[in-house]
């Protein structure tokens, strides 16, 4: 009897077990972090090439759109642990829609996590 009540006031250790049940959730809160971070830089990557191409195909005389989308390509940043489409400009009646997919798969350590499908788009007025 007198075992048992030492073993009940006896708190050596405690801590150590309480560290192993958290620590594991905690690093991998961690990385899901790590991943969203990943994931904010290339939209503003992909936002900041999007907007070259707008740019450039808002000059007279319009460039092509292998011209245009060369552009988007060397413009984009930060898009390392996804992949990255040009989609084929569309013509319209004065403008031009550029449009952009991005996909990222992502992962939470032991187990596959979510894939990050993104897809911008930006209407530009063009001069005839």
């Amino acid at each position: 009897m007198k075992l048992l009540s030492i073993l009940r006031r006896d708190e050596r250790g405690a801590t150590v077990v309480e560290t192993a049940f958290a620590l594991p959730i905690l690093i991998i809160l961690i990385w899901m972090i790590a991943q969203l971070g990943l994931a904010f830089r290339a939209m503003a990557g992909i936002q900041h090439a999007l907007g070259e191409g707008a740019r450039l195909a808002t000059i007279y005389p319009r460039p092509t759109n292998t011209a245009i989308k060369d552009k988007i390509n060397s413009k984009v940043y930060g898009i390392t642990p996804g992949t990255f489409t040009v989609v084929e400009p569309v013509e319209g009646a004065g403008f031009v829609t550029l449009q952009v997919d991005y996909t990222q798969p992502t992962s939470l350590l032991l187990l596959p996590g979510p894939t990050i499908k993104v897809t911008r788009e930006k209407v530009v007025w063009v001069a005839d």
